[in-house]
């Protein structure tokens, strides 16, 4: 007799049905039973505080029952972006406006109107109704195909909050401590591209996640958005490795501008979304997370420069994983830290501010005003961090009225918390023992040499790399409040797949000859920056990281796992040595490489643009006149098409549009994946639908009315789903399939294989149908 599957049967009902799941959510049937949507504990619990304005209780809590928004954000820092708004707005936009599907009406989408340049809209569709309404169904592809190419993002609207209000600037070096799945990281590269003539900004992110599997989902995240600027690590946020740089020919510790620190939480600000949430809530939950939160949030202000910015968030609503979080931060930084004042930052946007004053309530319901109240047996559940500081005065001080609480029913939002934090100066235990920090630099030897001046301006030891003197001292001076200073040292413990190594080319390297000859490359090109993943045999793919990025990386070799960083920028083709040239441009790193082209670059109109993403494989002929005659005079290989926009025509796209391509013997092709060809060919007017099998009947189902995601359509669109909120922390993510060792082949004639099979797929326009 096999096994039985104990998580199985845990994770379903008596009737045998998933537990957890509502009769809304998509793909359930009629014998399922409704979640009560009830927590007697939950509302005694937040009345007793008061959390909620007088008066407001019952509107707050039928906001909680009520389903969430939609919310899509466009990613801010493309130049295509204000393509994409004005095709939202005055096409799907107008399409869908009083649409009335199973007797509900649809209102139009509204901007959020703290959201800068209407990039930021939500509206009353759920999920289900936009994936299962035919009505609907030209604008769930829209946003599936845009979301897959990085153009738009669906993600909670008080997700998008904390990174506003970080003020990020193109030369920031920034931290996102618990990054996955990864929406926040990416309006974090977003805004370090916000001058898209800057290939290579100063600044750079560096985002961490505690889980394996969940740092492939960032990875995911991030490559959309193609970006050299970003790196994707694999860290236990509280003991986060201190990192070193190379500045000035000398080895210093690197401080971050700006650290986002999004701590696990219990997360009863989405009850809206995740209705687990309302059987499962606990006061346990919260007092069990506060210490790992307040570790998370002591590691990050470590790391944080003098003058940095740190915000810290958490979607939940208790004031013991919010306002007791950073009030124990402020008091043990004698001064260091100082609350910002947030309120005019976000014009527009409703909150609640900060508590001075609240209490601590067990499972069983007993509550606790203050430490000395707590009886010796709950200790250990319980901690005197957990309550406001007993000191009016030093209360007062610390101005908790600036953090921003944001209730669900003033904005038809999630529940959310977030507080805002300067660094004046160096932490305490930082300032108290600069004398041993420099025994511990000198102990790992010159290489690990940390300078007395930067140790001195709040620079300590790594972790691991302090002495037991020290250690001991922080621990007597720190723990004895319940506050936990640096962390103890950990040998970093490895997990998952063991990535490749990150091999940086050296100047001379021969690939680089040939690649300059047949580019022109500007000699203001940083060959520096280009790496590879292997050590040995032919080098398959070139990638570059920024500047900054190459220098953590070369420094902090042993010190941090780094899951995935960089942005491919060539691929090598088999023969392509016939043609002058190995390596074949990539689509994912054209817009970082283009500045430095000096060749091979032809120039493309509208109709040109059309012509490549629709048609397989066209003729050179099918160009128009100006195109026709440069593509002629090139030799075969890999090019770029670019179409500059015309300031004359304002019906065509005013931003500038750089494709990649290949020249063959007699035709030219978009080396271009499907999800970017459906967004170009909107952009310029052209629909793109799904092309449905007409036949016979799929899966049961009458033929031609296969619901999306199921068999019976033609691969023009992947459904791809939705991606992850920020409040779906837990959710598994299958890492990528690693790349294959064999080489590409070249096709007899004209272009790559690799170009038939993965992105010339038929496009169905109204042309082709």
């Amino acid at each position: 007799m096999g096994k039985r599957n104990r998580n199985k049967q845990r994770n379903q009902d008596k009737n045998g049905n998933p537990a957890g799941r509502s009769r809304d959510d998509a793909g359930w049937g009629a014998g399922y039973t409704e979640i009560n949507k009830e927590n007697k504990l939950f509302e005694q619990y937040y009345q007793e505080l008061k959390i909620v304005p007088e008066g407001e209780w019952e509107q707050f809590m039928e906001a909680l029952r009520e389903p969430l928004p939609a919310t899509i954000r466009i990613t801010g820092y493309k130049s295509h972006a204000k393509e994409i708004l004005h095709c939202l707005k005055e096409k799907y936009f107008k399409e869908i406006q009083d649409l009335e599907v199973d007797g509900q009406k649809l209102e139009a989408p509204q901007a959020l109107s703290w959201y800068p340049d209407e990039l930021a809209w939500h509206t009353n569709m759920s999920r289900k109704i936009l994936r299962k309404s035919p009505l609907l169904e030209k604008f769930h592809q829209f946003l599936v195909s845009e979301t897959e190419s990085g153009n738009i993002s669906r993600q909670e609207a008080v997700s998008m909050i904390p990174p506003l209000l970080l003020k990020i600037e193109p030369h920031h070096k920034i931290l996102d401590m618990c990054a996955a799945p990864g929406s926040k990281t990416a309006q974090l590269i977003e805004m370090l591209h916000s001058d898209m003539d800057v290939p290579f900004p100063e600044g750079f992110v560096i985002a961490n996640d505690v889980d394996n599997k969940r740092c492939y989902l960032l990875v995911h995240q991030a490559k959309r958005l193609n970006s050299p600027c970003i790196m994707v690590v694999n860290h236990d946020a509280s003991s986060i490795p201190r990192l070193q740089i190379e500045c000035g020919g000398k080895k210093d510790i690197l401080f971050y501008d700006r650290i986002l620190c999004d701590v696990p939480c219990s997360g009863d600000g989405t009850m809206r979304k995740n209705i687990d949430v309302w059987k499962k809530w606990s006061t346990s939950n919260s007092l069990q997370l506060h210490g790992l939160q307040l570790r998370i949030a002591v590691r990050g202000v470590e790391q944080l420069a003098v003058g940095g910015r740190m915000v810290y968030s958490t979607c939940s609503l208790n004031p013991v994983e919010d306002e007791a979080v950073i009030a124990s931060l402020l008091e043990k930084s004698e001064g260091a830290l100082e609350l910002a004042d947030a309120s005019s930052d976000l014009p527009g946007l409703k909150w609640m501010p900060g508590m001075t004053s609240w209490k601590v309530m067990t499972r069983a319901g007993e509550w606790y005003a203050d430490w000395s109240e707590v009886p010796q047996s709950r200790h250990t559940q319980i901690r005197p961090t957990m309550f406001p500081p007993a000191d009016a005065e030093k209360l007062k001080a610390m101005n908790l009225e600036r953090c921003m609480r944001i209730l669900p029913h003033h904005q038809n939002t999630g529940g959310f918390f977030v507080a805002v934090l300067v660094k004046k100066d160096p932490m305490p235990w930082n300032r108290r023992f600069p004398k041993l920090r420099g025994k511990a630099a000198e102990a790992v030897g010159a290489a690990e040499e940390i300078p007395a001046e930067t140790a001195d301006e709040g620079g300590e030891a790594a972790a691991e790399d302090k002495p037991k003197d020290l250690e001991d001292s922080q621990e007597s001076s720190v723990k004895k409040d319940g506050v936990c200073g640096p962390p103890p040292s950990k040998k970093m413990k490895l997990f998952g797949f063991k990535e490749d190594p990150f091999v940086f080319l050296s100047e001379d390297d021969p690939v680089f000859s040939p690649i300059q000859k047949f580019y022109n490359l500007s000699p203001t090109f940083p060959k520096f920056n280009v790496l590879t993943r292997t050590h040995e045999g032919k080098k398959r793919h070139l990638y570059m990281v920024s500047k900054e990025l190459r220098n953590v990386l070369l420094n902090n070799s042993e010190r941090m796992k780094v899951i995935n960083t960089g942005v491919k920028v060539w691929s090598r083709n088999n023969d392509g040595e016939q043609f002058g040239c190995a390596f074949r441009l990539a689509q994912e790193g054209i817009y970082t490489l283009f500045p430095y082209i000096n060749a091979r670059i032809i120039n493309i109109s509208v109709e040109d643009i059309k012509v490549l993403l629709t048609q397989e494989n066209p003729f050179l002929s099918k160009l128009e006149n100006e195109a026709h005659e440069q593509a002629k005079k090139l030799s075969m290989g890999s090019l770029v098409l670019r179409y500059q926009p015309d300031t004359q025509n304002a019906a065509s796209p005013q931003c500038p549009i750089e494709l990649c391509g290949w020249r063959g013997k007699t035709s030219i092709r978009a080396f271009v994946p499907k999800n970017e060809r459906f967004h170009y060919l909107r952009m310029l007017g052209v629909e793109v639908f799904r092309e449905k099998i007409r036949g016979g009947p799929v899966d049961g189902k009458t033929a031609g009315e296969p619901e999306i995601g199921e068999p019976g359509e033609m691969p023009t669109v992947e459904d791809s789903g939705e991606v992850e909120c920020e409040g779906d922390k837990g959710a598994e993510a299958k890492p990528e399939a690693p790349e294959l060792d064999g080489e590409e082949v070249m096709e007899a004639e004209d272009s790559p294989a690799e170009c038939t099979a993965e992105n010339n797929e038929k496009v169905v326009t109204p042309e082709t149908v």
